[in-house]
């Protein structure tokens, strides 16, 4: 299992590669005439921010297919450790499953409708409507920090409950890799928050256009990796 768990990373990290080479060598700025000199030079259709954003979330699926390939491995059923038992070695393996916390659900739930009112924000901002956009941009980080309280509430029903064990991988794995996703959101919100008191502030779609884009994208891709995770931790 974790040979083609691997070959996967492997794979995923080529594709990412091959797409950041292409953006980041594209020059779209440059139009060539008949005789190949630049001749036109408009605004720029990807914008540093823009581009950044992509390099980071690459950066962010490189993170954490290593954590997924490293959680299949640690779960890999050949990975065991001995017992001596009444003089008879006994080989068992020191993973333990444990019943995920059923609030989870109600956080995926909270970061569905969080990533929706973010999509909702960007449509208004397109529309140049203002009353919508902070309505969206409002719904968006108040269920993002609904998920996040969800989240720690989760964390203590796991301590309290009966699968807790410092010695089970499972456990370790459960608290990391939603802590990873927790930090990724709170950064998020850092600049939901700039965002948001401008459009407010200012009254203005302008002072926040862009940024309600890349946050948009940030969220619906931050969505997807709980899905992954939350479909991953349940599954095994």
């Amino acid at each position: 299992m974790h040979i083609s768990t691997l070959i996967v990373a492997v794979l995923t990290a080529i594709i990412i590669w091959v797409l950041l080479v292409r953006r980041l060598t594209a020059k779209p700025w440059i139009h060539a005439t008949g005789n190949g000199a630049a001749s036109d030079i408009g605004n720029v259709p990807h914008p540093p921010t823009r581009v950044a954003l992509w390099v980071f979330l690459c950066v962010i699926t490189s993170l954490f297919s290593l954590f997924i390939t490293a959680y299949m491995m640690r779960l890999n059923p050949h990975h065991t450790f001995d017992i001596l038992n009444d003089n008879v070695l006994i080989y068992a393996s020191d993973w333990d499953r444990i019943d995920m916390p059923a609030i989870l659900w109600l956080n995926s739930l909270f970061l569905m409708i969080s990533s929706l009112a973010m999509q909702w924000a960007r449509s208004a901002e397109k529309l140049e409507q203002t009353g919508k956009l902070k309505i969206g941009l409002a719904v968006g980080g108040l269920f993002t920090l609904a998920f996040l309280a969800g989240q720690l509430i989760a964390w203590q029903q796991l301590h309290d409950s009966e699968y807790f064990k410092m010695a089970n991988p499972a456990v370790g794995f459960f608290y990391v890799l939603t802590a990873v996703h927790g930090l990724h959101l709170i950064g998020g919100l850092w600049v939901w928050g700039g965002t948001t008191f401008k459009v407010w502030r200012t009254n203005e779609i302008s002072q926040g256009s862009l940024t309600v884009e890349l946050c948009t994208v940030y969220w619906h891709y931050l969505l997807i990796v709980w899905l992954v995770l939350f479909g991953l931790l349940l599954s095994t």
